[in-house]
Parts: C-alpha cells; sequence; structure tokens
C-alpha cells in the first residue's frame, strides 16, 4: 500500500517535470510566441480600424471604437491560438511513444493531465499578458487592480481551452487531424463568444447559441475585470458573478473530461 509521501510524489513530481518541459520547449521554439501573438494582434488592427468607421457595437457607450470592443476577444484569441500549440505536443508525444513511457510509470494519470495544462495555460497566460500591453493604446481606465483581475481571468480561461484542447488531442492520431477539429469547433466557439460582436440586437436562434458558449462568459469576465474602474463602460454583458461561475464550471468540466479521456483510453490507475 502506497503512502502519502508516495502518493503525493507520483501526483507532484510528473506534473512538476511535465509543465517545466513545456516551458522548455517554447523556450526553445520561439516562433511560436510570434505566431500566438501577431496573428491576433494584424487581425485586431486591421479589423478593429477597418471596422471602427462603420460599426458602433451596440449596447455599448456611443464613444467606445470597435477597435476597442474586439480587445477583450483579441486577448482571448492569443489564449485560443496558445492552447492550439502547446496541445499540439500530446500528439506528437503520444505519436512518439514519450506519453505512453510516462503512463507505465508509477505516476498518477491526474498529475500528467494537471502537468500538461498547467504547462500550456501558463504560456498562454505569458503571452496575453505580453498582449496585455496594448490597452494602453486605447481609451480604457484601467488600474494595476484591473490588470491584475483580468490576468487572474485570463488564468482560468486559459485553464479551460487548454484542458479542452488537450481532450480533442489525446484521441488525435495526427496533427493535421487535429488542426481541422480545433478550427472547426474552437474558431467558431470564440466568433460566437461576443468577442466580434454584441450578444444583443442578434436573431433570437444565435442570440441562444452565444447564451449556452461557455466562452461568451470568458470574453464578458475579461470585458468586466478590464473596465473595473469604470463598470458602465463594458456595455451589456452578463454579471460578472456569472461569468466567474461559469468559466469555473467551464474549468472543471474541461479538466474532467481530459483525465476521463486518459483513463479510459490507456486504463483506469
Amino acid at each position: 500500500m502506497p503512502n502519502e509521501a508516495t502518493r503525493g510524489e507520483g501526483f507532484i513530481l510528473p506534473a512538476a517535470t511535465l509543465w517545466k518541459r513545456e516551458l522548455v520547449r517554447f523556450a526553445r521554439d520561439r516562433h511560436r510566441l510570434l505566431g500566438a501573438i501577431l496573428q491576433p494582434f494584424v487581425f485586431w488592427l486591421l479589423l478593429g480600424i477597418g471596422m471602427s468607421a462603420s460599426f458602433a457595437p451596440a449596447g455599448t457607450s456611443g464613444t467606445m471604437s470597435y477597435l476597442e470592443y474586439i480587445y477583450p476577444g483579441a486577448l482571448l484569441m492569443v489564449l485560443l491560438f496558445t492552447a492550439i500549440f502547446s496541445t499540439i505536443s500530446v500528439v506528437e508525444d503520444r505519436r512518439e511513444g514519450f506519453m505512453q513511457s510516462v503512463l507505465v510509470a508509477p505516476v498518477s494519470q491526474s498529475g500528467v493531465v494537471i502537468g500538461k495544462v498547467m504547462g500550456g495555460t501558463t504560456l498562454a497566460v505569458l503571452e496575453g499578458m505580453v498582449f496585455l500591453l496594448f490597452v494602453y493604446q486605447l481609451d480604457i481606465p484601467v488600474s494595476p487592480f484591473a490588470l491584475a483581475a483580468t490576468v487572474a481571468f485570463l488564468f482560468l480561461v486559459g485553464l479551460a481551452l487548454t484542458g479542452l484542447g488537450f481532450a480533442i488531442a489525446w484521441q488525435m492520431a495526427s496533427t493535421a487531424g487535429f488542426h481541422a477539429i480545433m478550427n472547426l469547433f474552437l474558431l467558431p466557439m470564440w466568433a460566437l463568444s461576443g468577442a466580434l460582436f454584441p450578444l444583443s440586437g442578434v436573431p433570437e436562434w444565435l442570440g441562444w447559441l452565444m447564451r449556452i458558449n461557455p466562452l461568451t462568459y470568458g470574453v464578458a469576465g475579461v470585458r468586466h475585470a478590464l473596465y473595473l474602474e469604470a463598470p458602465e463602460l463594458a456595455g451589456g454583458i452578463p454579471p460578472f458573478e456569472a461569468c466567474l461561475l461559469v468559466t469555473c464550471l467551464f474549468v472543471l468540466l474541461t479538466l474532467g473530461i481530459s483525465l476521463g479521456v486518459i483513463r479510459r483510453r490507456e486504463g483506469v490507475r
């Protein structure tokens, strides 16, 4: 019968090792940073500047530009791309046999899931913090406390997205199939989150899709955090308490699915 120290090492050691491995892998491939930040940055600038003259977001203050409106959605796009890039390693590690060698060792499968997901989430939040610097080019009255709240909420959303990416990647046999599923599933999920257009004013069927989309509450939560000093400027979005509750449930759901997938395919330990 393993004692408490052994069980602790079986969870903490693999989790910490896989977390560190993700950071080291990222440090050796700086192009991932450019890919995860530059594409949302270009998208944000081109769409924001191009639409500012012809589109005023409904339900927001009349002074808010479209460039400012889609900024929280661009922040989440950084997390989304980082989740895709980081969980590609799950497909590669399984194909090369690395993950199988980890799982046959006397380690906790939950430690494997947490290590991989925390590694991807750490990278996502770090890259999101880089993109967060552009907030000072907008008319958002941010304070240090608002920035800290934004980073905290980005961490929660990053956990959920990376956990979802892990659950999908574990069942994929190739990176091409993984990309296809992620683009088919996650990009529409992001587009229907209020990142591009608000919930108010859309057709009823589209409004229901947005309301049941957990990422809608992630975007709204980031918007609440950014406008912490001036909540009246955030517009008509779900209350912060609902955003926090749904996002936390989304995290628990994706981590639970990830652990269920790994146990089902590799056998319960």
